[in-house]
């Protein structure tokens, strides 16, 4: 099916920008949508399947709208994802932090901001680039700036990843500090640099090995357990009942990518079949339909998906 379009009122500026550099925004379109665009000057003509092309038209127009500036690839990625996408989300969780308004991309990131805002557990699961963590830091940063916890606590297990690290120098912190440096990049994008180190010398911050939370009670703190596919169901029962009052848990882990000895079961997994009838707990499940990286990041996530299902 052939669907034509006209931007009207014309305007050369916003039609260079939808189109993108040496149109590299209409090349993304036609790959995310398996159509082909043909343009000149204000004119569209888009080719493929009925609903493919009248999606092509509804992110083109989209995109006009923004186009009074220079149009991010990421931005033109992001459409891709669903209709939701194209509004501004106006009814979607917003969380204050230093990068301005932080919203849901995706209809499952947005709930799973409001399972976060109304359940004092949350379980994230789903594959890399999904924003489980990215969105879990925003909340507890928000959090901490209106003051509903005293403290954030990031956690994670220090399983390496299918390679053996071997001895690594220097003191406690800089030993577990590979395992931990994607919890310390998502709060400087969402804090600042500086902000965090005052944060760290008030003991409002503290990112510590799964292994350090034993033993302890965690009371008005967020408390977010990343890469939870690689603890035992044994470590996620005691991070589970470290919960003390006025506490808020996120649990967010990618089932697919697990690096426990072979054999061994995911505390994520048992968690998710032990506990889903549990009042006051909640799971959100992403998939690659929520992937906000590069597109192929979706792609690779699919065929591995698939991989696994035919065997």
């Amino acid at each position: 099916m052939i669907v034509r379009h006209t931007f009207i009122p014309l305007n050369n500026t916003r039609l260079a920008n939808v189109c993108g550099p040496l149109d590299a925004h209409l090349r993304t379109l036609e790959a995310g949508l398996q159509v082909k665009i043909a343009h000149r000057h204000e004119q569209f003509k888009v080719d493929g399947s009925k609903k493919n092309a009248e999606r092509a038209v509804e992110v083109l127009q989209a995109l006009y709208e923004l186009a009074d500036r220079t149009i991010a690839d990421e931005t033109v990625q992001l459409m891709l994802v669903g209709d939701e996408a194209l509004d501004d989300g106006d009814n979607a969780p917003a969380l204050q932090t230093r990068r301005g308004n932080v919203k849901g991309r995706t209809p499952n990131q947005v709930v799973y901001l409001e399972n976060i805002a109304h359940h004092d557990i949350c379980f994230g699961i789903g594959p890399a680039g999904t924003g489980k963590t990215y969105l879990a830091v925003a909340c507890a940063v928000d959090a901490l700036e209106r003051g509903s916890v005293q403290r954030i606590v990031l956690t994670r297990p220090a399983v390496e990843a299918g390679e053996r690290l071997g001895f690594l120098p220097g003191d406690l912190n800089q030993k577990v500090d590979p395992y931990l440096r994607p919890l310390y990049d998502a709060l400087y994008d969402l804090m600042g640099f500086d902000k965090v180190q005052k944060a760290f010398e008030r003991n409002q911050l503290e990112i510590a090995p799964l292994a350090f939370m034993r033993g302890r009670t965690l009371n008005n703190a967020f408390v977010i357990l990343d890469e939870a596919q690689n603890t035992t169901p044994e470590q996620m029962k005691m991070f589970l009942t470290r919960i003390g009052f006025g506490a808020k848990a996120v649990i967010t882990g990618d089932v697919s990518q697990i690096d426990l000895p072979k054999g061994a079961m995911s505390g994520l997994i048992d968690a998710e079949r032990v506990l889903k009838r549990v009042q006051g707990i909640s799971f959100t499940r992403f998939h690659s339909g929520d992937v906000v990286r590069h597109p192929l990041v979706a792609r690779i996530v699919d065929a591995y998906d698939n991989q696994r299902s035919s065997r």
